[in-house]
């Protein structure tokens, strides 16, 4: 067996086919080949935010997908083993939710009678050391989620998820997993002898799952500021004898300014004196990298650390796998780093044609160990529920009226007014709140929702509606319509009349907060400034982006109250939208959303699902704005209602670039 040193990123691509493919070649990284008689090379590895992405397969489409998959990734595991003196797993979280095998198994086969979930089968194939939770492991209950983990052959940890009230102490609470676990590995050092190394790994899942998923988490959970809990439990640790703590911080990098509960704390934890690595994930992007986390202050692209140490953010579905590299050096009775590396190593590339080219292939332990749950998957997901006289795409969803957007919405109001015709909100009339979750973005060119005409399987209502949300109803004035439609119009950039191909999107949006508001029509003027902030606090007062919004052909009456029909993310306060929180529901129904839609199409047996252009840009002459959106698009640029949009060439990685004229 050769053994080489670790060459630059374009060389390794080359080599790492030939390893996939049973060559002899390794990849030594330079630490293992330096490594002194007192020092150790440590490689820990990361998968991350894999949502149930097992297979390299795209449930919504029906097609293998070279971009993701656990199976992927797991053919990389042997070979960083190999490049390596010691090396170690982790998992980041959010493994149970995200794609039709996941619901699959909570709603058709479940977990009972011993029966191993596929994502427990294949991280035990794997040799995982340790892993903590995500926001997602929380969606299908607390009994399914204890289910599934009671198949683990590998310690689950989460230092701030607590049974009931917070203790005044955090190291008193009544925790569901342990905090933290140290656990004691054979190192071998430069060498060949060895010696124990006590490495600690800590967990923490976002707080604001208890708004997300208050339906399983109220009166049976509560969570704790990630930050805080590390306070408390990291210096335990060190007393227990950790020699190195990593942190397994299911939660993204902000470089706003720390505060209280923060979602994505990551840069601020790292700072906890003990924490000597940090893993991160919750956004789905990359880091260390070149873009996604550019000019904040603590956190170092190229070398890849967070207030100054080492930390990983690897990407999302299986993309790519996380790597910290640690030259570590024996002091005494314990070991201290004293040199580091980090790296996220992608699973594919794009060629000079923007092609998608995998750089990893299947590990077939994991491909036999799911078989019989894919086969599953894909029976599921094929079932026919219904007709659609029209297609459904969700290409131009952020920039007009959609059709994937409409027929959510047409579901929701068609639910809502069936639940509440006897009660007595019965008079009050029912408008409904939905966003478009496939609109590309850092999910890539091929994220987006496109059915064609014809016969509509489970499959494709899953595309419509990602998440298991149930539908919830709040009723509001006409005033707060138009500040969820403020609050939402900040997916937008500010556009000058008169400017050029000004860049539409914000980049920090995310489409599942950009609720278009059925049963009302409104203009948005894209002049001005956005009224909200990312966090709905008021920004901007006098800027007014909502324009002309009437109800029943008429200005909006700000003092009528209105019924609107959303989701529980959105009616308990998710996307900070203002005053749209739990004391303004009056409705929580039992159906998923998803539900409602199977059951809105089987109603109506073939649906149209047409835009009614009920919203559209405000005019402003001689101005334009570009966006990004998915190639294949283009075939549905004559049939975009209320928005004239041109063709504007190629994106980057494989977008689309179109020009809006407004």
């Amino acid at each position: 067996m050769s053994l080489l040193l670790a060459p630059n990123s374009m060389t390794r691509r080359s080599l790492l086919g030939g390893l996939a493919a049973g060559s002899a070649l390794v990849l030594l990284h330079p630490f293992a080949a330096r490594a002194a008689a007192n020092q150790a090379h440590l490689r820990l590895m990361e998968t991350t935010d894999i949502h149930v992405n097992i297979m390299p397969y795209d449930y919504y489409a029906d097609k293998p997908n070279d971009t993701l998959g656990l199976s992927r990734t797991a053919s990389f595991i042997d070979q960083v083993r190999a490049e390596a003196g010691n090396s170690m797993l982790i998992d980041n979280g959010d493994l149970l939710q995200g794609n039709p095998m996941g619901d699959y198994m909570a709603y058709e086969k479940g977990t009972k009678g011993g029966d191993l979930h596929p994502v427990m089968k294949a991280m035990n194939v794997l040799g995982y050391d340790c892993v903590t939770l995500g926001n997602h492991e929380f969606n299908y209950g607390l009994d399914f989620l204890f289910n599934v983990m009671a198949g683990a052959k590998f310690p689950v940890v989460c230092a701030n998820l607590t049974k009931g009230q917070l203790a005044s102490d955090p190291k008193k609470d009544d925790l569901f997993f342990k905090p933290y676990r140290i656990i004691e590995k054979q190192i071998r050092d430069g060498s060949g002898a060895t010696s124990p190394l006590k490495i600690g790994f800590i967990g923490f899942v976002p707080p604001q799952i208890m708004v997300w998923d208050a339906k399983n988490l109220e009166g049976k959970a509560q969570t704790r500021d990630i930050v805080e809990a590390a306070k408390a439990w990291v210096p335990v640790m060190k007393e227990e004898g950790a020699d190195i703590v990593v942190a397994l911080s299911h939660s993204g990098i902000d470089g706003t300014g720390q505060s209280e509960r923060m979602e994505n704390a990551s840069l601020y934890l790292a700072g906890v004196d003990g924490i000597d690595a940090i893993f991160t994930g919750h956004q789905h992007l990359v880091f260390p990298g070149p873009k996604d986390f550019d000019g904040i202050a603590g956190a170092d692209i190229k070398k890849g650390t967070l207030m100054g140490k080492p930390a990983v953010m690897a990407g999302f579905w299986g993309s790519h796998m996380g790597l910290i590299d640690l030259l570590i050096e024996k002091d005494g009775n314990s070991w201290k780093i004293v040199d580091f590396t980090t790296e996220a190593r992608p699973i594919y590339h794009r060629d000079e044609n923007r092609k998608v080219v995998a750089d990893a292939k299947d590990k077939a332990e994991i491909v036999a160990a799911v078989k019989e749950e894919h086969e599953a998957t894909l029976a599921y997901v094929r079932r026919p529920v219904g007709k659609t006289s029209a297609p459904l795409y969700s290409y131009f969803a952020l920039v007009a009226d959609d059709p994937s957007v409409q027929i959510v919405s047409n579901a929701q109001t068609w639910y809502v007014k069936d639940l509440l015709k006897e009660g007595q909100y019965k008079d009050y009339p029912v408008l409904s709140a939905a966003a478009p979750f496939k609109a590309g973005g850092r999910n890539g060119p091929d994220y987006f929702t496109d059915v064609p005409a014809g016969n509509i399987a489970i499959k494709n209502v899953a595309d419509l509606y990602l998440y298991p949300n149930t539908v919830q109803a709040v009723l509001i004035t006409g005033a707060q319509v138009k500040n969820w439609l403020e609050m939402s119009a900040g997916m937008f950039n500010q556009v000058p009349e008169g400017a050029k191909d000004v860049p539409l999107l914000s980049t920090s949006f995310p489409s599942y907060n950009y609720d278009v508001i059925d049963g009302v029509t409104y203009q948005i003027d894209l002049s001005q400034p956005a009224r909200f902030d990312k966090d709905g606090k008021l920004a901007n007062p006098d800027s007014n982006r909502i324009t002309d919004l009437k109800f029943d052909g008429k200005p909006i009456d700000p003092a009528q109250k209105f019924v609107v029909a959303t989701n529980n993310y959105r009616a308990g306060g998710g996307g900070k939208f203002p005053d749209i929180a739990g004391d303004k529901v009056i409705l929580v129904a039992p159906d998923t959303n998803r539900d409602v839609i199977v059951r809105y199409i089987i109603a109506e047996g073939t649906i149209n699902p047409s835009a009614d252009a009920n919203w559209s840009f405000k005019p402003l002459p001689g101005t334009t704005a570009v966006f990004e959106s998915g190639p294949k698009g283009r075939q549905y640029l004559a049939d975009v209602k209320g928005a004239k949009i041109e063709d504007a060439g190629d994106g980057a990685e494989g977008f689309a670039k179109f020009r809006l004229v407004l």
